[in-house]
């Protein structure tokens, strides 16, 4: 096979697309054959048959483009078509019409997750996976006309966007969208149908630079050479911690299935070997059935406490091989200090391992069943000490994108968490163990069954649970005592997970360390059965292509967990106090909900009395401050532009300040998450504005924007980039900053919002567009190498 040189590639390319109109009489069958799978690797067989001074090489020349171009909209479960392109692997298997996110369907998904549920390209296709590259007869011209990925950017070449600030109506940019998901054979017609739509869709058009390196490398077949060995040090420390994962006592071994089951999403690196190169490794603890040394031969299972199948598993650390995307990033460092700290909580004490557990649903969805012989301090220190990523599970997990399941929270609260090391948490082993039964969650039961009825199985279950809590309570408690910020963590005075704030952005969320914003209307306080129980509910048990019966009751079973939490927090308050934040926190909510409510906060006759003394604060804002004192400012270190006590020394912080104080209706202009670049004299600085919508309750599943209370609307600046779905980015100098507050503090309709954005929006259309973009990820991952992944731009407003 003889290769083009690049002096000479576009004058083909142009050759072969002035072609189109003659080629679309035939079919690519007709003209180059029948499709069958490729052989994309770069092998030393086909390299000498090649101009190696001609050829692509993919990490180098491709990956780049491919990652800042297609990666930010074409990654993780909501990926258009489920063409997910952070990897070769992932571009091979192509596209698939069928919607992953689909809260509707009355039948469950087979799963679909790469690098899981097939290991080869032939294996997608027997699951409807067509392609988008060519995979006919192997010449330069099949490869162009004959692949879609080829035709798609063409497409955007030969009719890029209008000149104009905004699209135009033709452009579908909603969420929820029609996707439109052609096959080559049927992209004649959506060409046709669509002209404007090529890609990357409704952005600019990839410069003539990057369009040709794609074409090229395209024309040659798409060929890559497999990534490489890793260095050896991360071999060694590889090796060392499957070891670690795989020992073979018993309580070894439950400890182990333990730590599986609460760290497969995390992206585990080495802080001293996973960033020295300038690569970035990150691993995945997966399943196998083969032990440390041999190939990984992974077990797939839909949630992580599934039947593996195996005789034996291993636990092993696949090198994640797919560019590292925000929206599911969650870092997670190993190193001697951790194993170090591993040791002390599980290992450390003389406790008796005698039994396994098995995987009978009922047992392993259960972990307060199945791991019962752990000791449940060990169990609390060893989530809490990652608290931000535990709780960031449901956030970044298969959950991370779900409005059924995420409308369940508000869009701006705080989270702090009992004390394990409270005297009062002595015998909460044995009191758990009571209560076994009680704290089972949905995903035991399967997939089957109303889940109205199941609700009230459920719901049940929990009534029975608060009334034996909140007896255990006054027992606690009794009459001359009372619960104090005492009982909250502390962070061990260093620790700053012991303070998580969290903002909702509709369909998907955002955890950050210490308690950002203003005062909000909520704060959880969550205890340990809690915890794990929501690590249970949305992370481990939640399957993305479940049905609507099981995400319908998953929201529903989460509406206790989320109340529990409420509730929490509210028995460090007086009962009339609490019983007023109930009703505001509730408004408009049903009859039924409010009586639930009363039961989870009906305390015991002898205390609960009015006296403020028997209680931690007699008012919330009070309370709020004495758990602010008690964290201290090492571990919440406080919000300098939102809750400011004094002047900032930077002029432009001052005005971020004044911007964080709008509030009400005049914030129903602006999107959720707007960036915003300010060009200050010290260098660029990034923000993040958060809108923080406000509803009379989250008690109901529908009808959400009928409950919004504009009036207390709330607007929240934080540093850095936060969030992974922004809505609009505006670049501004910081002499230019004062006209944007003041633009923002008035502004009274969408002509003074698009007259806004028309001056410092780096809108869709912007020319300049992509170019920003590579600014934004450059800054990023200069200051925050370890957290660092794409943004996703599938949410960029039209406006």
């Amino acid at each position: 096979m003889k290769f083009l040189t690049r002096n000479i590639y576009v004058s083909l390319l142009l050759f072969v697309m002035a072609g189109c109109a003659v080629l679309a009489t035939q079919t690519p069958d007709s003209k180059w054959g029948p499709e069958q799978v490729q052989d994309r690797v770069l092998s030393t067989e086909k390299l000498q048959t090649l101009n190696t001074a001609d050829v692509s090489e993919f990490h180098r020349d491709v990956k780049p483009i491919i990652e800042h171009r297609c990666v930010v909209c074409h990654a993780c479960y909501d990926a258009p078509c489920q063409l997910k392109m952070e990897s070769m692997e992932g571009i091979d298997r192509g596209a698939n019409k069928t919607l992953v996110y689909d809260g509707g369907r009355l039948r469950s998904l087979e799963p679909s997750r790469l690098f899981e549920d097939a290991l080869s390209t032939e294996a997608w296709r027997a699951k409807s996976f067509y392609p988008v590259l060519n995979e006919r007869v192997q010449t330069q011209e099949a490869n162009l006309y004959g692949g879609l990925m080829s035709r798609m950017l063409d497409l955007k070449q030969q009719h890029p966007l209008p000149e104009q600030p905004l699209l135009d109506e033709s452009f579908d940019l909603s969420l929820n969208r029609d996707q439109q998901c052609p096959t080559i054979d049927e992209f004649d017609h959506y060409a046709k149908d669509k002209p404007l739509w090529g890609m990357p869709y409704g952005l600019p058009a990839l410069s003539q630079t990057e369009h040709n390196t794609l074409q090229t490398w395209l024309a040659q077949g798409a060929l890559y050479t497999p990534q490489g060995d890793i260095p050896k040090e991360l071999k060694d420390e590889v090796d060392s911690w499957e070891a670690y994962f795989n020992g073979s006592s018993m309580k070894q071994k439950l400890v182990n299935r333990y730590m599986f089951e609460h760290l497969y999403l995390a992206n585990l690196y080495f802080p001293d070997l996973s960033l020295n190169d300038g690569n970035r490794y990150f691993f995945k603890l997966v399943r196998s059935k083969t032990p440390p040394g041999q190939p990984i031969d992974i077990i797939s299972t839909r949630r992580p406490f599934d039947d593996p199948g195996a005789d034996e598993v291993f636990y092993r650390l696949r090198l994640n091989t797919e560019t590292i995307v925000d929206k599911v990033h969650m870092p997670y460092r190993l190193d001697n200090a951790r194993r170090d700290r591993w040791h002390e909580l599980f290992y450390k004490a003389d406790y008796p391992v005698t039994k396994l557990p098995g995987y009978a649903a009922e047992v392993s969805a259960n972990p307060f069943d199945a791991f019962q012989q752990l000791p449940v301090k060990a169990r609390y220190k060893f989530m809490l000490d990652e608290a931000q990523y535990t709780i960031s599970g449901f956030i970044k997990g298969p959950v991370c994108r779900g409005q059924i399941s995420l409308n369940v929270i508000r869009d701006h609260f705080w989270v702090v968490f009992v004390d394990p090391d409270n005297p009062h948490m002595s015998d909460a082993a044995e009191f758990i163990q009571e209560e076994v039964d009680y704290l089972r969650m949905p995903a035991g039961d399967g997939r089957d069954g109303l889940p109205v009825a199941r609700w009230i199985k459920y719901s049940k279950l929990q009534q029975k649970y608060i009334e034996d809590r909140n007896h255990r309570i006054n027992e606690l408690f009794p009459n001359g005592a009372h619960l104090s910020t005492d009982i909250i963590w502390d962070g061990d005075g260093h620790n700053s997970n012991a303070a998580l704030t969290i903002f909702r952005h509709f369909d998907s969320a955002t955890v950050m360390k210490g308690h950002q914003g203003k005062a909000p209307l909520t704060t959880w306080l969550i205890s340990y059965t809690l915890l794990e129980r929501i690590h249970y509910l949305l992370v481990a048990g939640f399957d993305v292509y479940g049905n609507v019966s099981h995400q319908l009751l998953t929201r529903l079973y989460m509406d206790f967990l989320r109340m529990e939490a409420e509730s929490n927090f509210l028995t460090l308050l007086p009962p009339d106090v609490a019983n007023e934040e109930i009703e505001l926190w509730n408004r408009g909510a049903l009859v039924e909900v409010e009586d639930y409510l009363a039961i989870q906060n009906n305390r015991d006759s002898e205390n609960a009395g009015q006296n403020p003394s028997l209680y931690a604060a007699a008012t919330k804002p009070e309370l709020i401050n004495k758990i602010h004192d008690r964290l201290g400012e090492k571990v919440n270190p406080g919000d300098f532009i939102n809750r400011a006590s004094k002047a900032a020394s930077q002029n432009y912080l001052n005005t971020l300040s004044e911007i964080s104080d709008i509030q009400g209706a005049r914030l129903n202009w602006l999107p959720e998450i707007s960036l915003l670049w300010v060009e200050s004299n010290g260098g660029p600085q990034l923000f993040t504005l958060f809108k923080n919508v406000s509803h009379s309750n989250v008690a109901h599943i529908f009808l959400e924007n009928a409950r919004i209370i504009e009036d207390e609307q709330s607007l929240t600046v934080l540093p850095g980039i936060v969030g992974s779905y922004p809505n609009v980015m505006f670049k501004v100098t910081e002499q230019e900053l004062s006209d944007f507050s003041r633009r923002l503090q008035s502004l009274d309709g969408e002509d003074a919002y698009q007259s806004l954005t028309s001056d410092y929006a780096i809108r869709r259309t912007n020319q300049k567009f992509w170019q920003f973009s590579d600014q934004l990820h450059q800054w990023q991952q200069e200051s925050q190498p370890v957290n660092y992944g794409l943004l996703d731009y599938n949410r960029l407003q039209n406006r």
